[in-house]
Formats: C-alpha cells, structure tokens, sequence
C-alpha cells in the first residue's frame, strides 16, 4: 500500500470537503491516486442516497436569487432529513450553489433541468451527491421555479426567517417607469410576504381546479338539504364567494390591510405612480 501523504489528504480534502479520516480512506483505497479517490468519495455518496431512498427530507432550505441583468428570479428548495443538517454549514453551502445552478439553469421548471445544469463541468447532481457524502443524509432538489420578465414589470421574492417557505411574483407593469417606482416596488414585496402567510391556491378563480371547485359546491349543497333550490343556489354561490376570497390571491384580504383585497393595494400602488400593474403569476414553496 503507497504511504499517503499529509500534502496529498489536505489536496484531496480541498477538493472534495470531505474529513480528514474520509479522505485519507479514499487515498488509501486508491493507493494514493487523487482522481480515484474522489471517484471513490463520489461513489460514497451514490451508495448513502441508495441506502436511504425512503428516508423523508422534511426539512431543509428555499432560496431564492436573481440574474445579474435583473430580468429572471429563480425559486429553489433543498432538502434533507434533519434540522441539523440543514443548518450546518455544508448544506447551507450547498444551498448557496444550487442558486447559482438555478440561474444558470434556462428552463423555466423541473427539477431534472437543474440538476442536468453544468458549471465549470460539473452537474449539480454531481454538488449534490458529493453533499450527500459529506452530511450522510438523503438530500435532494424538491422544487424550482424561473420566473422571467417579457416587459415591464418586476419579480419580487420573500424568504421567511426559518428559510422553510419562500415566494416570488411576477408582476406586469403598464411602463418601466412604473415598476421602478418605490411603492410598486414595496407592495410587490408586501405581496410576496402575503402569500407566504396566506396560502393562496391560485391566482383567481380560473385557476383552481374545476374538480375542486364542483366538490365544494357540493359539500355546500349537502349542509342545506331540505331547502328550496333557489335558496340552495343562493347559499352555494354566497359561500363559493367567501371561498374564492380566501383562496384566490387577487380576492385575498390583504395582510398589511383587510380592508382591501390584494388586488386593490396594488392598483392603488400603481395609480400613485401614474400607471398601472397587475399580477401576472406566483410561486411559493414549502419544506416540511
């Protein structure tokens, strides 16, 4: 067996940041061959995501970025099994690359796309994996979005203090000029902090599911049998409003102020500044 060095664990150590004892494990394995021992290091971490496949990653981080030129925002969870490793420092690294995999990446969703995206040569299926190795946990990409501009408008992205949920939106404006302004600016992130709070199943009532919506009217039906049918009908579509404003962003009773629906604080917001602005679509993520 060839006499490791102390120089050639430290290179392989900055290569790989795995632990001393790991790498001088690999190398030993590897009779002192640094491109077989991260090979060796690699395969380590293939073989714990094996072994741990139905483990649950309940836990991890969102995060969130934006392209230099300003024109794209990305929204990106990584996930793991503990809280501890989620806020170690390997992880929080790694999160740290995937958003700048993520900005890299073009497409405008699915995880495979990300983790096919290279840097320098390297996937970040191949970050990914070495990660695994380092923290012994399952760990994976659990969701991704880009959201990019087509026109006037901005993306604003909120990311709640436990790094657990995160949001972005996108929203149009009438003129650059208006976007810029400062209160657009503000109510776009005031928007993004509702619907980290509010939950909000989609945009307007279009965009829920028809199924859904036919299940509730259904329920609603149910709880005033024995009633004429135009009472039955009137009762449904009262609820069926108070079921869009709950769940529907725009009909939303805006957090900072529920006197005015999502809606209408952004009109307002882009009337002060000569203009108008409309939501055109949002994203929020949630680990656990």
């Amino acid at each position: 067996m060839a006499e490791i060095s102390a120089s050639a664990v430290m290179k392989l150590r900055k290569m790989s940041g795995q632990g001393m004892m790991d790498c001088k494990k690999a190398l030993q394995e590897a009779d002192g061959d640094v491109e077989q021992a991260m090979e060796i290091l690699r395969k380590k971490g293939l073989a714990t995501l094996a072994k741990r496949a139905e483990r649950e990653t309940s836990n991890g981080r969102v995060i969130t970025k934006t392209t230099d030129d300003g024109k794209a925002t990305v929204l990106v969870s990584l996930c793991c099994e503990t809280d501890f490793v989620a806020k170690s420092d390997d992880f929080t690294a790694t999160a740290a690359v995937l958003a700048d995999y993520a900005v890299a990446c073009t497409a405008e969703d699915g995880v495979d796309n990300v983790l096919a995206t290279a840097i320098d040569g390297k996937t970040f299926n191949d970050v990914l994996t070495e990660t695994v190795s380092k923290t012994g946990e399952k760990t994976l990409v659990g969701d991704y979005a880009r959201f990019t501009l087509d026109g006037p408008g901005l993306v604003a992205s909120y990311i709640h203090f436990n790094n657990k949920v995160g949001t972005m939106v996108q929203i149009e404006t009438s003129a650059p000029a208006i976007a810029e302004a400062d209160g657009v600016k503000q109510t776009a992130v005031d928007i993004a902090m509702h619907i980290t709070a509010s939950k909000p199943m989609a945009l307007d009532k279009d965009g829920i599911d028809p199924a859904a919506v036919e299940k509730e009217k259904a329920v609603y039906a149910e709880q005033v049998q024995g009633k004429p049918a135009e009472i039955i009908e009137k009762i449904v579509e009262g609820k069926m409003k108070k079921y869009y404003a709950e769940n529907c962003l725009l009909e939303q009773p805006f957090v900072k102020d529920d006197s005015k629906s999502v809606r209408e604080v952004l009109n307002d917001a882009a009337k002060q500044a000569g203009g108008e602005a409309c939501i055109k679509r949002f994203a929020r993520f949630e680990v656990g």
